[in-house]
């Protein structure tokens, strides 16, 4: 039982990690706003970079521009569909692990 509970709460630390990234994702401006970046090759000058390009994708999918997603990164639809399903999947594993049983 307590291995469960464990398994839970590292399940719950992992998806909410994701669903604050993708909502961080969703308020920031994408078409070059200022905003706050982690990103250490974009701290320290360079404008492009692949990380960069994919979060900037997943952001403009999430505001309803799939043309600019494209071009900032080919694979942020692939990125965000990866992202819902492992969200989605790490809310369900507790449960289905406890229900098998």
């Amino acid at each position: 039982m307590q291995s469960i509970i464990k398994g839970i709460k590292e399940t719950e630390r992992e998806a909410f990690i994701w669903i604050a990234g993708l909502i961080f994702l969703a308020v920031i401006n994408p078409y070059g706003g200022s905003h706050l970046s982690f990103c250490p090759l974009h701290n320290i000058g360079f404008k492009y970079c692949p990380g960069c390009g994919l979060g900037r994708s997943v952001s403009f999918l999430l505001h309803g521009d799939i043309h600019n997603s494209i071009e900032s990164h080919l694979l942020g639809i692939t990125a965000l569909i990866i992202l819902v399903y492992r969200i989605i999947y790490l809310i369900r594993k507790p449960y289905v692990k406890v229900y098998q049983h």
